[in-house]
């Protein structure tokens, strides 16, 4: 029986963030496959299988931290526009992303450059702060994806900083909880 119930709804002037359903793979898939949406992010385009086993661990996060990724959708259609959330994955990262749930953000390619990161990350930073125990959370990402860079800035986190993530370059930068 799905946990749909674990995953609060949160809706903005444009969007509406709801927890993922099975039905949900095809777009998923097909936006994790593109290779422009990866670019920046793995740089290789994710298998059926690989993005199965993301929208399983989505689902993870919610019934065993308290937390993890919304489907982003438009208010206006339901279209399915992109993913956003936090999750816990363990990463080999220096510096350490222990203990600071790390914020994430991925968009279709035809729904970016609208704000509709921007829309979404601060709808779920707000609900963060207000449910969420930790005092950061942090976001990594490639230091020349100025997309992103630009989300994060607008979205409140700072104090960057070049690290590295398994063999790779990344830049973190970290958002402290804002009083409820």
């Amino acid at each position: 029986m799905p946990h749909h119930d674990l995953v609060p709804v949160l809706e903005t002037e444009r969007l509406v963030l709801r927890g993922h359903q099975t039905s949900d793979f095809p777009e998923s898939a097909a936006m994790w496959a593109d290779p422009r949406v990866v670019a920046h992010i793995s740089g290789t385009p994710f298998t059926a299988e690989q993005s199965w086993s993301r929208l399983l661990r989505y689902a993870g996060h919610w019934h065993h931290l308290g937390f993890g990724y919304w489907v982003v959708e438009s208010r206006k259609d339901r279209a399915f526009l992109g993913e956003v959330g936090f999750a816990d994955y363990h990463r080999d990262t220096s510096p350490s992303l222990k203990g600071k749930p790390e914020a994430g953000w991925a968009f279709k390619t035809d729904a970016q450059g609208n704000g509709y990161a921007t829309e979404a990350v601060t709808a779920m930073l707000r609900w963060a702060d207000r449910h969420l125990e930790f005092a950061q959370t942090a976001c990594m990402f490639d230091p020349d994806y100025a997309a992103s860079l630009n989300v994060a800035r607008k979205t409140g986190y700072s104090n960057e900083v070049i690290g590295r993530y398994g063999r790779d370059k990344a830049l973190f930068m970290e958002r402290s909880r804002q009083p409820r």
